[in-house]
């Protein structure tokens, strides 16, 4: 009876052991899927809106513009008033000194006085702010640009990073399969202990490649976050269509015109166009009106003053001409930075154009010739292994070779990307979702 009940005992606990193994082995596995579930996949629209949404310095564009058109509306004002409160001829010796009704010249008085400055001014300056302000949302629009192309490029650069590591783990195991095999045969005698050597040496090589290629993978993690987040560590979705930008070779003079670069520097040649029409202006001289009242002792009269005040330009040539040519002078800078920008870029477009069209082709040659040779020659190496006639060294060479070819049509995807990114966010969507 006891026998039996000891046996009992050991199935029993055998099944317990059993029953937390499989509780052990469920809850880790719901631990590292309920954040991915509960995340979902970030895709690189997701990535754009969240950057969006998050962004500060398109906080502080928008806060420029608004300072901008405020300005705007105040520079089109009349200057305030001046009061003045004052006492005028107070005598301070002999009798009457200190005293403010003994003498007949002794006022206090109470006025003000406004300056009229011309409309033309007023107009002048008022537009200036308002080229200001749209000088401040050309900057906007290109801060969002490059926050948008920046996003974008740190998404693609996570995404191939990974898609190098599972080739690099894919090619991990299969090495390590080589190892148990060059050990299987080194114990029967039908293989060299040289072969394990080899092949333990090459899982070594691939798991150091894996260890830097994690590292460019968490930078690429790092840089995501700096735009995204929190929300850069969630799996990523599925690639977007890259197979197409918004440029057309035809028409990319006049699309260039749009870059936000361009149109920031072809703002700021409206502000110094603006600050010219100031400088014009302001050779019309303004004048200024004072009212005031003094009141005298009670012996005396009080008394009313008016006044009128023109300022003498009497020296336009060297002052108010000087500063109209200098105000006309950076309008040329202007111009001339405008241009020469407008040339570097429309440049450096047609090179990414130029880059990205033979990547394309490239893509054609990996794909029908040089990753289906290095397949034949893994496969070839394989045989000749198996048959006899070969090494294990040369297997682990062709595999390593075709690794490191579908590695570099990785690498092809990943600038091909990036250049397609920088093409696609030249300008800045109003659409957060748009990817083509």
């Amino acid at each position: 009876m006891s026998i039996h009940f000891s046996v009992h005992c050991r199935e029993a606990s055998r099944f317990l052991g059993a029953l937390r193994q499989l509780l052990a082995f469920v809850a880790i596995g719901v631990w590292f899927v309920a954040p991915a579930v509960a995340g979902g996949t970030l895709s690189l629209d997701q990535a754009l809106r969240l950057a969006r949404a998050r962004s500060q310095t398109l906080v502080a564009q928008d806060a420029a513009v608004s300072a901008a058109r405020e300005s705007a509306v105040a520079a089109g004002q009349l200057p305030d008033p001046t009061l003045t409160v004052g006492v005028n001829n107070l005598p301070v010796t002999g009798s009457e000194r200190f005293s403010l009704t003994d003498d007949f010249m002794t006022m206090r008085s109470i006025g003000v006085m406004q300056e009229f400055t011309r409309e033309g001014k007023r107009v002048a300056r008022a537009a200036r702010f308002e080229r200001e302000a749209e000088s401040a949302a050309a900057g906007r629009d290109l801060a969002l640009a490059n926050m948008e192309r920046d996003t974008a490029l740190s998404w693609f650069d996570r995404y191939y990073q990974e898609e190098i590591m599972a080739l690099l783990v894919r090619q991990r195991d299969e090495t390590k399969l080589q190892v148990d095999a060059a050990e299987a045969a080194y114990r029967s005698s039908r293989g060299s202990q040289s072969d394990v050597i080899v092949a333990r040496a090459a899982v070594f090589m691939v798991e150091d490649r894996m260890a830097q290629n994690e590292r460019q993978i968490l930078a690429a993690k790092t840089m995501l976050a700096r735009w995204i987040g929190k929300a850069a560590g969630d799996p990523l979705g599925a690639l977007p269509e890259i197979d197409a930008v918004s440029l057309r070779p035809a028409e990319i003079e006049t699309q260039m015109t749009h870059h936000p670069a361009i149109a920031v520097l072809a703002k700021q040649e409206q502000v110094a166009i603006a600050d010219a029409d100031i400088a014009r202006a302001s050779k019309q001289t303004d004048w200024s009106l004072a009212l005031m009242y003094s009141q005298r002792g009670p012996s005396y009269s009080n008394m009313v003053s008016i006044n009128v005040s023109i300022p003498l330009q009497w020296d336009q040539r060297n002052r108010q001409d000087r500063e109209v040519s200098a105000k006309l002078a950076m309008v040329e800078v202007a111009r001339a930075q405008r241009e020469e920008l407008q040339r570097v870029h429309l440049a450096e477009v047609r090179i990414m154009l130029q880059e990205w069209q033979s990547n394309r082709e490239r893509h054609i040659r990996f794909d029908e010739a040089l990753i289906p040779l290095a397949e034949q020659r893994t496969q070839a190496a394989l045989v000749a292994y198996r048959a006899g006639a070969g090494n294990l060294a040369a297997v682990l060479e062709a595999r390593r070779s075709e690794v490191d070819i579908r590695i570099e049509r990785v690498k092809l995807e990943l600038d091909t990307a990036r250049l397609w990114a920088q093409l696609n966010f030249l300008v800045a969507s109003d659409d957060p979702t748009r990817t083509a």
